[in-house]
């Protein structure tokens, strides 16, 4: 067992089932963003009728996502990215989404 698996913190239930999956969704939409975007599109145009209309386009959005969800590696990927948000955290008591929020210069 290598010796970043020995350190690696214990993660809650709700971290694995539930924070960790989310992160996975919101990379995925990046990650499959020409999709996302042809999808918006089409039922920007297509109106009421979009279900009928944007199948193609939701299909191979659908796609992109579930490769995504679905990959160990990429699971393992926005897992360590989650722990190391939350050992910044405990260490600064200041959340991820609040540290990448630029300083405001003055007060």
């Amino acid at each position: 067992m290598d010796s970043a698996k020995e350190e690696e913190p214990h993660l809650r239930h709700v971290e694995t089932d539930v924070l960790i999956p989310k992160m996975m969704r919101e990379k995925a939409r990046e990650r499959c963003i020409q999709h996302v975007d042809a999808f918006n599109h089409c039922c920007k145009d297509a109106g009421f009728f979009m279900v009928f209309k944007c199948r193609e386009e939701n299909a191979v959005l659908k796609d992109c996502l579930t490769r995504h969800y679905k990959d160990p590696a990429f699971f393992e990927e926005c897992k360590q990215e989650y722990i190391k948000e939350k050992l910044e955290y405990e260490r600064t008591g200041i959340p991820a989404k609040n540290r990448k929020q630029k300083l405001p210069t003055s007060m």
